[in-house]
């Protein structure tokens, strides 16, 4: 006989029968499954400057999806749309420029099933953004919104490629174009002049916290959009958590004072998924050994619900 009361582990929770989690709408990915919204982790933190378990991030971020549930207040909006969830990148164990290949070699193939019209990559540090926008950029012109306490323009000598060099890298691949790079968040006694002067001369648009304070996020983002939807095929936002001040992102490696505040970022981040040409996101630098509370991976969770939302209320589906 069954022993009453036992279930699976991890299933012996509560349920409340009129609530879905929004973890519930993970379905792994099988060939043929097509749907809006597609997952992959990339759990990859050795390239890091830092110390950083960015690596756990995926899977923290996948379970903090249990914090919320599938229904917008907001906006009257459910949703329903199933996430199909590819899985996470297989990392060497100490091959770094390798992995990076793997990030793009593996992303090329995901993009290329079609399974969905959106995405979402989960870091990882920044360094995963190098091969993924490498991958996405493949046969079309590609516009990047970067959010981001860093320029990450560092160069490769130093220190090979690190979380500090992906959009040295694109640059310098021609993967992107310079006025087709857009960073937001960028804040002071953070970065070199050396790469403030690099960033100018590429041409990148170049938005700092106190351009921020003063002319509004969504006034910026409003200009920028409009700028890249007629410049490029579509656009990828690249969310570094470090762009959030250390209150609302604890678990961010390189944490510090005057950032961008939840509630902001969050407004941002509709605003920009509200936008056609909007495909892609990916979200970095979480190191949930050293958070608290998970509150940093909850933020990234709902960011990923405010990138559905948008994408959905756009189209008005309900």
């Amino acid at each position: 006989m069954e022993p009453r009361h036992v279930k699976p582990a991890e299933k012996a929770i509560f349920k409340d029968r009129y609530t879905t989690k929004a973890k519930e709408l993970l379905m792994d990915w099988q060939n043929g499954k097509k749907g809006e919204f597609g997952l992959v982790g990339v759990p990859l933190s050795k390239s890091s400057i830092s110390h950083s378990g960015a690596s756990f991030a995926p899977d923290t971020i996948r379970a903090a999806l249990q914090s919320y549930s599938t229904y917008s207040g907001e906006e009257n909006l459910e949703l329903r749309d199933r996430i199909l969830d590819f899985g996470d990148v297989m990392m060497h164990p100490t091959d770094v420029i390798g992995n990076h290949k793997r990030v793009e070699d593996g992303l090329t193939d995901v993009f290329a099933t079609g399974a969905a019209d959106h995405w979402m990559i989960l870091g990882g540090d920044h360094s995963i953004s190098y091969g993924s926008i490498k991958a996405f950029a493949k046969q079309k012109t590609v516009g990047v919104i970067q959010f981001d306490a860093h320029h990450d323009l560092r160069n490769t000598e130093d220190g090979g490629p690190t979380n500090g060099t992906p959009f040295r890298r694109l640059l310098e691949d021609q993967s992107i174009k310079g006025d087709h790079l857009v960073q937001i968040g960028i804040r002071d006694f953070t970065n070199a002049l050396a790469y403030d002067d690099y960033a100018k001369v590429q041409g990148v648009s170049i938005y700092t916290m106190k351009d921020v304070e003063n002319k509004t996020l969504l006034k910026i983002m409003e200009k920028e959009m409009q700028r890249l939807s007629a410049q490029t095929d579509c656009i990828y936002l690249s969310v570094d958590m470090d762009v959030l001040d250390q209150a609302f992102a604890p678990g961010c490696p390189a944490i510090g004072p005057g950032g961008m505040d939840s509630k902001t970022l969050l407004e941002g981040i509709l605003f920009a998924s509200e936008q056609e040409k909007v495909k892609a996101m990916d979200i970095v630098e979480i190191d949930p050994m050293i958070d608290f509370r998970n509150m940093t991976s909850r933020v990234a969770a709902y960011l990923m619900l405010q990138f559905m939302k948008g994408k959905l209320f756009r189209t008005g589906r309900n």
